[in-house]
């Protein structure tokens, strides 16, 4: 099926999908949803290395009465230069819709990947509401600020075209990565990251990706909260920089993760395993502060 931003808007506006294209729901009706809230960013609907499959899985195992979509949810970068659009990207987007109209609150924030979003800011469009930035208040009473994070990176503020060039190589690194892995798999090997490989043995990366979750800490801190939750640099990661809460939701090109909060308010960050044999969730992190923080 043909997509553009124009069928989306349109879909998202009336509130609903083409014809035949709304199959039935799997998620139990009329039970409360076991999640207070669920954040995830970094889809990159559009491109080869979203991992559609593993993300619909996860949001059939984690319905909530939030879900937050924290930017770079479909990559314009990407749609400019080449159309790919899939049957599964289809389905991620009729979740959603489907989600929405099941009573769920879905608020998204644009990304840098994203930006003709921003252009809608204020609007709701098939129930999901299109906002700059948001406040998320826990059970347990803690604000933390929600925004994609892009803003706070000085290569996408001064240097777009670095930005733009860094992202082909990225995606060169991930058809380099698919081919690799298939190999591996054929082996009997796990599944193995080279972008990752390569951000942790290059010092400048890792000061960059600490630069960045130090900046977006210590605005949140300014602005009097309690912690941040953020995507961007496709990094999962919660911890406490100077008593404020960081909390990035990692992505869905990769590292298959998201960040949920359970109806006491704890925050977990999840790492989503849709082929594991046993326990399908597997924690990467999970902290519960204090609402004194």
């Amino acid at each position: 099926m043909r997509l553009n931003f124009e069928a989306l808007a349109d879909w998202a506006t009336e509130g609903r999908l083409p014809d035949g294209a709304d199959g039935a729901d799997s998620e139990s009706e009329g039970a409360p949803p076991p999640f207070r809230a669920v954040f995830i960013s970094d889809l990159h609907l559009g491109t080869p290395g979203c991992q559609a499959e593993a993300l619909l899985d996860f949001l059939k195992h984690h319905p909530s009465q939030t879900l937050y979509l924290v930017g770079d949810i479909i990559d314009g970068w990407q749609l400019r230069r080449r159309w790919y659009w899939p049957q599964a990207h289809n389905d991620v987007v009729q979740k959603l819709l489907r989600r929405a109209r099941k009573g769920c609150r879905i608020i998204f924030i644009p990304g840098n990947h994203d930006e003709f979003a921003r252009g809608f800011v204020g609007h709701s469009f098939g129930g999901i509401e299109v906002l700059e930035q948001a406040i998320h208040t826990t059970a347990d009473g803690r604000k933390l600020w929600v925004i994609h994070g892009d803003h706070f990176d000085g290569v996408i503020q001064c240097a777009k075209w670095l930005a733009y060039l860094g992202d082909n190589l990225y995606e060169w690194l991930l058809r380099l990565n698919r081919h690799l892995n298939h190999w591996r798999g054929r082996l009997g090997l796990p599944y193995w990251s080279l972008s990752a490989y390569l951000k942790g043995k290059v010092k400048t990366a890792l000061n960059y990706v600490m630069d960045f979750e130090v900046a977006v800490a210590t605005e949140a801190r300014r602005r009097g909260l309690q912690g941040v939750v953020c995507g961007h640099i496709h990094r999962a990661e919660m911890r406490v920089i100077d008593g404020t809460l960081y909390c990035n939701d990692g992505d869905w090109v990769e590292s298959h993760t998201a960040l949920v909060e359970h109806l006491d308010g704890r925050l977990e960050l999840v790492h989503w395993s849709p082929d594991a044999a046993q326990a399908r969730r597997h924690a990467v992190s999970a902290v519960a502060v204090s609402g004194s923080i």
